[in-house]
This record gives structure tokens, sequence and C-alpha cells, in this order.
């Protein structure tokens, strides 16, 4: 037998959870510093850091280079992970710590990281759904013929078929899907600065001037010999009299000169989510909770609509009614005979946990200021959870629909009441038209 860290929480309580992987404190470690990292490189690339900064930035930020448990432990002082990071990043980077984090508020890196765990993790989800779509589509064409009992409110209504069942458990799944891709291609990169007004991302008075003076030093010399040479009189009486001239090119409160192509901030933050893979938002979006909300309410209508299928799946495998049967069904502690269908309980109880979890998504909307306190900490584990089991239903989900089994012989046994079966032929084939 083998142990484990005694403080780590493997799962052994959550076997319905996926994307370990995707999500784990590691996964998160690691969208920090691409974070970071992320943002010294569009620094660098506006040339507001040198490029050997960014280089041993991103040289120094290996996942394997930092104190995880550490980290987790330093976290409590300041509320988040991001203060004792940025710390040790800082020391890793040596000469050019100065530029990590520059201009940055822990909110940003968190959100920013967060968007990025998210991204890596649908993925995977968006492949499963695809796989329980492509054999839900197999299932509702050989079967659009198959005649069972319509249920309504427990009861037997009229019949149906089990090709149009399965079509219903398809357009959701697809419709799972358009959501979870919708909003994946729009979660977004977080950059406001200390109050989401990207003040800190603006060159000061000083960094105006000594960008001056560098594109000076780069000119060349026949540039200010000629222009020496056609120099006006006023000109040259101010190059004479070197006091004159300092009071009539630098003024008592200098402006700094605007970067070219636009607001320097809004360049930034364009760069940075660049960088990243990520949307570039119209706003930085400390207090302004959408991206986080849509994301909660697209998992918990995923989870949903897996659970609806496994909803069904549980019904009709029952003994009594024996319509389905999972392809590898589980076993039982006390009772051998049984052929338990785990995949759907899985399914079903992971449905039940993603909306509690994303109402505190919802909940978060409610922000005071400019930052909130408490308000975006409380999304962290929530979101995650739900990564988790959106992710965990749709594995078992594709796993389940791939070796699920059709028993038509039942379907007709059970059925107690004749009649037609409408339009239930026609509607399977629009159906299967929705990719």
């Amino acid at each position: 037998m083998t142990s484990a860290d005694p403080d780590a929480d493997l799962g052994l309580l959550s076997p319905m959870r996926g994307a370990a992987e995707e999500t784990g404190d590691v996964a998160v470690l690691r969208a920090l510093l691409d974070a970071e990292v992320a943002l010294t490189r569009a620094q660098a690339a506006l040339g507001r850091a040198p490029r050997e900064a960014a280089e041993a930035v991103a040289g120094a930020a290996r996942v394997a280079a930092f104190d995880l448990p550490g980290l987790v432990a330093r976290a409590r002082s300041g509320g988040n992970p991001v203060i004792p990071l940025v710390e040790d990043l800082r020391a890793a980077a040596g000469p050019y710590g100065a530029h990590v984090h520059r201009g940055a508020t822990s909110q940003d890196i968190m959100d920013t990281a967060l968007m990025l765990v998210a991204h890596r993790t649908l993925g995977p989800v968006l492949a499963d759904l695809g796989r329980v779509a492509g054999d839900l589509a197999g299932l509702a064409a050989a079967h659009r013929d198959t005649v069972m009992a319509a249920r309504t409110l427990t009861q037997q209504a009229v019949p149906t078929t089990f090709g149009l069942k399965a079509a219903g458990w398809r357009k959701l799944v697809l419709d799972a899907r358009d959501r979870l891709r919708a909003v994946r291609g729009s979660l977004p990169a977080q950059l406001g600065g200390a109050a989401g007004t990207l003040a800190a991302f603006h060159p000061d008075a000083a960094e105006a001037a000594e960008a001056a003076e560098a594109r000076e030093a780069h000119e060349a010399p026949e540039a200010h010999e000629a222009a020496e040479a056609h120099e006006a009189p006023e000109a040259a009486e101010a190059r004479e009299a070197p006091e004159a001239a300092e009071a009539a090119f630098h003024p008592e409160q200098p402006e700094p000169e605007p970067e070219p192509g636009g607001d320097p901030g809004l360049r930034l933050a364009a760069r940075f989510a660049a960088e990243l893979g990520l949307a570039e938002p119209v706003l930085p979006w400390h207090v302004l909770r959408t991206p986080v909300a849509d994301l909660g309410g697209a998992l918990a209508f995923a989870s949903g609509a897996l659970g609806k299928l496994a909803a069904d799946v549980l019904v009709l495998s029952r003994t009594e009614v024996g319509e389905l049967s999972e392809g590898v069904g589980g076993g039982s502690s006390s009772m051998p005979h049984k052929h338990n269908p785990v995949r759907a309980t899985m399914i079903a109880a992971a449905a039940r946990q993603v909306p509690a979890q994303a109402a505190v998504l919802y909940g978060s909307l409610a922000a005071e200021d400019e930052r909130p306190s408490g308000a975006w900490h409380a999304e962290w584990q929530p979101l995650r959870e739900c990564l988790r089991l959106v992710a965990g239903a749709a594995r078992d989900a594709a796993e389940l629909v791939a070796g699920l089994r059709v028993h038509p012989e039942r379907m007709r046994a059970n059925l107690t009441l004749s009649g037609s079966t409408g339009s239930a032929r026609a509607l399977v084939e629009r159906a299967l038209k929705e990719d």
C-alpha cells in the first residue's frame, strides 16, 4: 500500500470529478506564472521593459522551482497566493525582478489565471461532449422506429420512440456544447491595475524624458549637424543660452508624450490578452463579473443537460423496467448480482452540485466599489468545482453513451397502450440535421 501527503485532497469523496490535471493546484500555479510572464512579455514588446527581462522572467517561471506548500501557507497573510508568488518570482528573476508584476494588482493575475484554467479545462470537455453527441446521433438514427412508452408524471402516456428520446438528449448536449464553446471563446484577460484605470501603465514624466533622451541618442550625427546648419536664429540664441533653452523646452509640469498607436494602457491590455490567447475585455472587470457569471451559467446548463440524460437512464435501467442498461455497470459490496448504473449515478450527482456552486458565482456580481473585499475571493473554489464536476460529467457521459445497451423487446413488452407515434420519425430526422 502506498501513502500520499496526509494533507493532500486526492478526490476520495469525489469520484464524479474530472479534469484533475487541468484544475489542480499545480495547474493554477502554472496559470499564475503564465500570467506574470505574459505581462512582462507584453511590456517588453511595447518597449516598456528590456527584452532580457522578459526572457529572465520566463526562464524563472518554472513550476518545479516554486514551493507550492509554502505558497499555500503564505497566502493566508495577504488573502491570495499572488502576493507570495510575486515575491518569489522577483527573487528568481535576479536583476530583472523589478519587471515582475509591474503595474498589476493581485486580482489582475488571479482573474487571468482562472480564465486560463477554465480555457484549458473546457477544451477536453468540449471534445467529450462532441463524442456524446456523435454517439447519440447513432442511437437516434438506429432507433427512430423503436417504439416505447412515453411517460408523464411517472405514468405511461402514449407511444413514442427511443430514437426521439435519444435525439432530445442530443439536442441538450449540443446546446451545452454551443454555450461552453461560446463562453470559452470570450474568456478575457484581466488587467486594470490598482483601481481599474490602467494608470500604472502610463509612462510618467521621468519615463517620458528618458524615452526622449533615448530617441535623441539614436539619431544620426548627420541629422544633428543638418539641424544646426538650418536652425532658426531664435533656436541658435536659445542654444547659446542654456538656462533660457531649459525654460523654453521643459515646462514646470511636463506631460508625457503619448505612445504611438493610441492609449498606452489600452495597448498594453490588448497585448497582454494576445500573449495569453484570451479575449481582450472592453473594460477591466474587477467588479464587472459578467465573464465569471456567464461561465458559471454555461457550466450549470451543461451539468443539467447531462443530468437529464442520466436521469432517464437511471429510470429506464431499473430492474422492473429494464429498457436500458449500462455497458459496464458497477458492482455492490453486499449484492454481487447487481449491475448498477454507476456512470449515470455519477452524472446525476454532479448535476445536483453544480447549480449550487454556480449560485455563488452569481452572488459575486453584487460587488462593491472598484475592487471588492470577499466577492472575487468567494469565486475561486466554486468555479474550480464547477469545472471539475462538468468535466467529470462529460467524461462519464461519453463512456455511458458509448456503451449504452438498448432493449427494444422490453420496451415493447412494457408498452400497455397502443397508438400512433405521430411525427416522431420526422422529428428525429430533423433533429439529426443539427450539428
